[in-house]
C-alpha cells in the first residue's frame, strides 16, 4: 500500500475553525485525522503541505516511520504548528491501518480497557454567552439563566461540566485578557466576587452530584490564580484549569489550595510534559490528541500513570476529534474524564455522518474499523473557514469587568 495524496480542510465551526487531513492510498482507503488550531489554521495545513513530498509513495502502515520522517524534517521546531500538522497526518495513518486490518484503532494499542467513557459538558455557558443564536439555544442574560443551565445539564444526565468566566448580560461576554486585551493578568475584588457568584449559581442549579470545573486558560498570573482557587474551595470543584508555561509557578498554585488543578492542553510531546510531572504541578493531566497525535498522547498518558496521575483528553473540536480522544481513553488505565462540547454549530453532526449518542453522561466505544467514523468531505467543503477571519469569541474588554 502506498500514499497517493493528502488533502486538507479548514472548516467553519462558528466561532473557531476545525482542520482535517485526508490521507489517500492506492488501495482506495482514505484515513482522516483532526489537527484543529483555533488561531493559526492555515499555518497548520500549510505545514502539512510541506510534509507531502516525504510522504507520497511511502507505506502508510509504517506509522512510526512516517512519524519519524516528519519529526526529523521539523527537528528544529518540532512543537507548535509543526507538531499539530504531524499529529493530523499521524492520526490519519492510524485510521488507514485500522481500516486495512478491519479493527478499531484502540485494538492496535491493546484496547479496549473500558466499554464506556464518562464525558463532561465543556464550554457550558461559554458558547451560549457568545453564540446562542447560531447554536439555537437560550442566551445567558442573568445568573438565573446560569442556574437554569445547571439544571439542564443535570437533567440531561451529565455528572460534570466545565465553564469559563462568563459575564451574563445583553450581550453576554467571556473574560479572556490572556487571549485578547491586557497582559497584566491581575484580578480585582469585584471580579473575584463575580467568579464566586457565577460558579455558585451553576452549583445551585446543577445540584450536589454534578461536578463543576472552571477553565482559567492563560488569563491569570499565579497570585490571582491562587486567590480564585481559595474562594472556590467550599464549592467542591471538579478542578480549576490553568495554563502556565512555568511548571514551578503552576506548582505554587497547586500546593496552595485544596482545589484540584488540571493543566497541559497547550503542551506537545513528553519532553514538554515531563517537567510538570517532576514538579507535581497538576492533579489531572490534560492531553490534546489532535496536537500530539495518538501514539505520543498515549506516551504522555502512560508517563502520567507512572507518576500516579490520571489524564483527561482535551477536546472542544468535531466528532472526529472526540473519537481520537475516546480511543485514547480505551487504551490507557488512568482516565479521570473526557471533554466534549455539547452546544455547537448546526452542521457539526453532518460532518461525520450523524450525532454521537451520549447516555447518562457517557459515550460507548465504537466498534467499526479505524476511528469508527469518516469525515464527510462534501460537508467540509460546504462550510469553509475564510482566511484572515479571527476567532469569534467576544472576550470581555478590560473596561467590561465588574468594579
Amino acid at each position: 500500500m502506498k500514499i497517493t495524496g493528502i488533502e486538507t480542510f479548514v472548516v467553519d465551526a462558528g466561532w473557531r475553525p476545525w482542520q482535517f487531513t485526508a490521507v489517500r492510498t492506492d488501495e482506495g482507503i482514505t484515513g482522516y485525522g483532526e489537527m484543529s488550531d483555533m488561531r493559526n489554521p492555515f499555518g497548520v495545513i500549510g505545514t502539512v503541505g510541506e510534509f507531502e513530498p516525504i510522504l507520497l509513495g511511502r507505506d502508510p502502515l509504517a506509522v512510526e516511520q512516517r512519524y519519524r520522517d516528519m519529526y526529523r524534517m521539523a527537528i528544529q521546531s518540532p512543537g507548535g504548528i509543526a507538531g499539530k500538522a504531524i499529529a493530523g497526518v499521524e492520526l490519519a495513518l492510524w485510521d488507514i491501518k485500522g481500516k486495512a486490518l478491519g479493527v478499531p484503532v484502540y485494538s492496535l494499542f491493546g484496547g479496549p480497557t473500558r466499554e464506556r467513557q464518562q464525558v463532561y459538558w465543556s464550554h457550558c455557558g461559554t458558547s451560549r454567552a457568545t453564540d446562542h443564536a447560531l447554536i439555537g439555544e437560550p442566551p445567558l442574560r442573568s445568573l438565573d439563566d446560569v442556574r437554569a443551565l445547571g439544571v439542564e445539564a443535570h437533567e440531561r444526565g451529565f455528572r460534570a461540566l466545565k465553564t469559563n468566566i462568563v459575564f451574563p448580560g445583553d450581550p453576554a461576554s467571556v473574560y479572556g485578557p490572556g487571549f485578547s486585551g491586557t497582559s497584566d493578568l491581575n484580578i480585582t475584588p469585584a471580579l473575584l466576587r463575580h467568579i464566586e457568584e457565577y460558579i455558585g449559581a451553576f452549583k445551585e442549579g446543577a445540584g450536589p452530584d454534578v461536578e463543576i470545573a472552571l477553565d482559567l486558560n492563560f488569563n491569570f498570573k499565579p497570585l490571582p490564580a491562587r486567590q480564585i482557587c481559595r474562594v472556590l474551595e467550599p464549592l467542591d470543584m471538579l478542578w480549576v484549569e490553568i495554563d502556565m508555561y512555568d511548571p514551578q509557578a503552576l506548582a505554587e498554585v497547586k500546593h496552595s489550595t485544596s482545589v484540584p488543578i488540571t493543566s497541559g492542553e497547550n503542551l506537545i510531546g513528553l519532553r514538554e510534559y515531563r517537567p510538570y510531572f517532576e514538579a507535581r504541578s497538576m492533579d489531572t493531566v490534560m492531553i490534546d490528541v489532535p496536537w500530539n497525535g495518538f501514539a505520543r498522547s498515549r506516551d504522555v498518558a502512560m508517563a502520567a500513570e507512572s507518576y500516579e496521575l490520571n489524564v483527561a483528553p482535551h477536546n472542544y473540536y468535531s466528532h472526529l476529534a472526540s473519537m481520537h480522544a475516546l480511543h485514547l481513553c480505551a487504551t490507557v488505565p488512568n482516565v479521570r474524564i473526557m471533554e466534549i462540547d455539547i452546544d455547537d454549530v448546526p452542521w457539526k453532526d453532518d460532518l461525520t455522518g450523524g450525532p454521537l449518542e451520549i447516555t447518562n453522561g457517557e459515550l460507548a466505544l465504537p466498534t467499526a474499523p479505524g476511528w469508527g467514523l469518516d469525515l464527510d468531505e462534501d460537508v467540509a467543503r460546504a462550510h469553509p473557514w475564510e482566511r484572515g477571519r479571527g476567532p469569534g469569541y467576544r472576550w470581555a474588554r478590560r473596561g467590561d469587568e465588574p468594579r
